[in-house]
């Protein structure tokens, strides 16, 4: 096994594990998830804690950390929210930069990170479009390629059926899944994520192991040249 492949990778607010799939694709083999709540699907080492502790006391233990902080408080819906969401994208910064590992953080248009790197589906070839900034240091300049919007999207619009209102899917012509809370057919968003393994919530808070993949590539070419 290559020395490379025996680095060790921290993926805080890991979820149910669409970044890590994505870094393990990559290369990444030894791979641990960090999220305060339980993740039964999680495919890979596993711990239940407060993310930005378990960094703050373990970080230096890891050759590379990606951090996916909540992004309720950026997304352009945090209006339909009647809860309030704390903003963590600078304090996750601030123990990142702390450990002096390679870093990333991952979070929605709108969030205050810097010089980001924007990756959508449509640069992969897959059926959702799903924007989302990078920070990554050492950094990575340019996407793999274009978004390519080509198509209609389900994203807004219902259909009503039967008495029945309901997001549209693929059946109905509908060139990109819109994988949000719970208006799309779980096999649908499954295929246009790229993801096989997670529930219908699980997949609305994901994004799709092809970004990681890109940016884990992208890292350990960096790495090599150190």
């Amino acid at each position: 096994m290559c020395e490379l492949c025996d680095m060790k990778l921290l993926d805080l607010f890991c979820g149910a594990g669409g970044c890590s799939v994505g870094y393990y694709r990559a290369g990444f083999l030894d791979i641990t998830g960090v999220d305060i709540s339980p993740q039964p699907h999680y495919p890979y080492r596993f711990v239940q804690a407060d993310a930005l502790e378990y960094v703050r006391l373990h970080g230096h233990e890891y050759d590379v950390i990606h951090a996916s902080p909540p992004c309720q408080a950026y997304s352009v819906t945090h209006g339909l929210s009647s809860g309030k969401h704390e903003m963590l994208v600078e304090k996750t910064r601030e123990v990142l930069i702390a450990t002096g590992k390679p870093y990333v953080i991952e979070n929605v248009p709108g969030a205050p990170l810097r010089n980001p790197l924007l990756l959508c589906g449509t640069m992969f070839g897959l059926d959702v479009i799903r924007h989302r900034l990078f920070e990554c240091t050492p950094p990575i300049y340019f996407p793999p390629a274009m978004c390519c919007h080509d198509g209609k999207s389900a994203q807004g619009t219902h259909l009503r059926k039967k008495g029945v209102t309901r997001t549209p899917s693929r059946k109905d012509g509908f060139r990109f899944v819109t994988v949000v809370g719970n208006g799309f057919l779980v096999d649908e968003g499954r295929a246009a994520m790229g993801i096989d393994w997670m529930t219908q919530q699980e997949l609305s808070q994901a994004i799709p192991p092809a970004y990681t993949e890109f940016i884990g590539k992208c890292l350990m070419d960096t790495i090599k040249m150190c």
